[in-house]
């Protein structure tokens, strides 16, 4: 084999290739503003395109007959396991939801479209690319037809004890499972008082504390979960009293 064996027009036709399938595909993240976008995904187009290269034609001047054996196939798995890295760092939780998802999947598929155009197939890595704007262009709008379960709409009434803190903690919960809330109304009572009075009427002497005040607070709340979950975690506060949806004539067990 010659000196410039693995480094003619063929292989930088492969390159180039890979530079305008995996630049098309950056350019559709960079247009909808995504965490990774045109210099990532061509970078990692190249990159993985050139690696081929290397795995195919970069060992030739060691190879001998029955002695030294190269397996191409070895530099292709590494660049799939350390892709992931890349993937893993657009991918980001805020409470329940969980974006980056689909940017992360979008680089995997650069990295093996760019893989097989050093692999010297072509025709797959145009069609996995055209796959590619199918399932970012097309799909969402098919998505937008698929019919979307509807929030239910609830009335709470949460009694709790005044002065803790706990209608800060309620909000917290509400938005934690994602349910969005309205009509916010707030009652006093005097159900504690009343029966802190009764208690020094019958005991004589007995010093009480003073009781902290009843709140009832009633809101309106929607969310595509069911309500008994938020109903269970709003009776985990420490000081609620009973939660309940209006008209079922009080807390649940």
């Amino acid at each position: 084999m010659g000196e410039l064996a693995g480094q003619g027009w063929l292989q930088l036709g492969e390159l180039a290739l890979a530079f305008v399938l995996s630049a098309l595909i950056g350019l559709e993240r960079e247009i909808k503003q995504k965490a990774a976008g045109l210099r990532t995904y061509t970078l990692v187009g190249v990159a993985a395109a050139l690696f081929m290269l290397v795995s195919k034609y970069g060992f030739t001047d060691v190879l001998s007959t029955y002695r030294v054996v190269l397996d191409p196939s070895r530099v292709a798995a590494q660049v799939v396991s350390g892709i992931g890295f890349i993937g893993a760092g657009v991918i980001f939780m805020r409470r329940d939801v969980v974006r980056g998802l689909t940017t992360a999947a979008s680089v995997w598929v650069t990295a093996a479209v760019g893989m097989a155009c050093g692999a010297g197939l072509p025709v797959l890595a145009v069609a996995t690319t055209v796959a590619h704007f199918i399932v970012m262009l097309v799909f969402p709008k098919i998505v937008e037809r698929v019919p979307k379960p509807r929030r239910s709409t609830n009335d709470l009434q949460i009694s709790y004890e005044d002065g803790r803190g706990i209608l800060r903690q309620v909000l917290i919960r509400c938005s934690e499972l994602r349910f969005l809330i309205d009509r916010v109304r707030i009652d006093r009572e005097g159900g504690l008082g009343e029966v802190r009075d009764e208690v020094e009427d019958h005991v004589h002497g007995l010093a009480v504390v003073p009781a902290r005040e009843a709140v009832t607070l009633s809101i309106q709340v929607k969310g595509k979960r069911p309500v008994e979950d938020l109903i269970g975690r709003l009776m985990e506060i420490d000081g609620v009293l009973r939660v309940g949806t209006t008209g079922d004539g009080g807390g649940l067990d």
